[in-house]
């Protein structure tokens, strides 16, 4: 891939100062559309007590996703509301990707969605969510 952006690495580096992100051994990977995603390799400490990943951390890599995909328009968000549907449980081991995508840009709220799949592309659950525009994550004279 080609050199990251300024604003990819300015998103990479916000969300290694996020406490629960760097907890849950999550990845923030630059992509080739100059946003980011995030990825996961499935260990013990995520898992429930059947085995598989438990839904908050899926819906933290949900919600984390669709946030990143607001900082790569400049715009820093909080979560008013997010939903889930789990399609599959996420066995041990797997590495998962998860992939933000805004739908609504406004101006004081966006939709957004995520998927969450495996490299093989298998899709285990996907988020959806409504945002609050804090402000903008960059200033002007950053760009």
């Amino acid at each position: 891939m080609a050199e990251l952006t300024a604003l990819q690495q300015d998103i990479i580096t916000f969300y290694h100062r996020n406490p629960f992100i760097e907890y849950l051994h999550a990845e923030v990977i630059a992509t080739e559309d100059g946003g980011v995603h995030l990825e996961l390799s499935v260990e013990d400490e995520h898992t429930n007590l059947y085995g598989i990943v438990h839904g908050g951390v899926l819906m933290t890599l949900a919600d984390t996703a669709c946030g990143a995909a607001c900082l790569a328009l400049n715009k820093k968000v909080v979560t008013i509301d997010l939903g889930m549907d789990f399609m599959h449980s996420v066995p041990l081991t797997t590495r998962l990707i998860a992939k933000g995508t805004v739908l609504h840009d406004g101006r004081r709220t966006m939709t957004c969605e995520s998927e969450l799949r495996d490299r093989d592309g298998k899709l285990y659950a996907k988020g959806h969510g409504t945002f609050y525009v804090l402000g903008p994550f960059r200033e002007e004279d950053e760009e």
